[in-house]
């Protein structure tokens, strides 16, 4: 027996990913509802080889649905999410609206699977910030031999982090630098995406971080362990699909680079590539479409005791965002839904 599966934001970048996700690993689905806000309602999408017709959010009744997978901003979660768990259907929020409230599990499967447990408090799971998703990933299996003491990250996140109007901006910008007259004004952003980096990401807070920054800090803990320092710098940059980051790790024991490499090669959603040669690393472009979690550059750090230097790159969309809120749903159902 399969699951009865929503997927709500069905239109968007994200939840176009979950469908696919959904049909390339096979989940079990017996009936699946794609819905969009009323403006997107009749709008096909793609399941596999079956297309389905959007319905209306705002109509649905999500009563005998066993999961739904959202997608979409918090202002819409925060009216339709209540809905879906008081009708008995498990949430899993890819939205920031829930994660930081103590009484709804932030889980990455490889990190703290364990943690789906808790979707009983409110019927409802959070899903990371896509930058946090994958660092953790890296961080666990190191932090389990060799405790991590301290974090310094720094971020070159993809348009596509800022949804469909920022790939668009990049786009049209990139168009605009050949075509005199054509030029386009900054607008999902604070400054030309085109041929730049921005290090501004979300809201600016009172201490000078920004709140993309202060996730990355917040979230990190919860999930991981809330005594590791974090100190994070996040920027975007001109590249449609593919996080990247920079991560400096400061360990209470000792750890060999070598040792490192072996740790991560053998950790789940991880692959390592690490050739101290031309090319021998990954980049963003490279790791579009694919499920891992991408490990390079990976050496010690002679400038601090216990400290150890590596690049970690992942598809946005999918480890940061759709495959993630897949994983939790197949967690979820090993765990605490089984049917059959």
């Amino acid at each position: 027996m399969g699951y009865k599966v929503v997927v709500v934001g069905a239109t968007g970048n994200v939840g176009r990913e979950m469908l696919n996700i959904l049909a390339e690993r096979q989940f079990p689905v017996d009936e699946i509802a794609a819905l969009a806000s009323r403006r997107s309602m009749g709008t096909e999408v793609s399941f596999g080889d079956k297309t389905l017709t959007t319905k209306d959010l705002e109509q649905f009744d999500f009563t005998g649905w066993d999961i739904a997978l959202f997608a979409i901003g918090s202002d819409a979660t925060k009216i339709y999410a209540p809905k879906a768990a008081a009708a008995g259907c498990v949430v899993i929020d890819n939205s920031s609206l829930y994660r930081y409230d103590p009484e709804v599990p932030l889980v990455v499967p490889e990190v703290n699977a364990e943690a789906v447990d808790g979707y009983r408090n409110k019927m409802i799971i959070a899903n990371p910030n896509c930058s946090t998703a994958q660092m953790v990933v890296a961080l666990k299996p190191l932090h389990d031999r060799a405790r991590i003491k301290r974090v310094v990250v720094s971020t070159y996140q993809s348009v596509s982090g800022a949804g469909k109007e920022g790939m668009d901006e990049l786009w049209d910008q990139t168009k605009g630098m050949y075509v005199p007259g054509q030029e386009v004004a900054p607008s999902k952003f604070s400054k030309q995406i085109a041929f730049n980096v921005i290090p501004h990401i979300d809201v600016f807070m009172e201490d000078g971080t920004t709140k993309e920054e202060w996730k990355m800090v917040a979230e990190t803990k919860k999930i991981l362990d809330p005594s590791i320092k974090v100190t994070a710098t996040c920027v975007r940059v001109p590249v449609f699909v593919g996080h990247s980051e920079s991560i400096n790790l400061e360990f209470e024991d000792f750890l060999d680079e070598d040792e490192a490499r072996d740790i991560l090669r053998e950790a789940p959603g991880i692959m390592v590539i690490d050739k101290r040669e031309p090319g021998g690393y990954v980049t963003p472009i490279e790791c579009v479409g694919d499920y891992a979690t991408f490990i390079s550059r990976i050496r010690q750090d002679g400038t601090v005791e216990n400290g150890l230097n590596l690049w970690c790159v992942s598809d946005n969309l999918r480890k940061g965002a759709a495959l993630n809120a897949v994983q939790i749903a197949e967690t979820l159902g090993n765990r605490c839904l089984k049917k059959g």
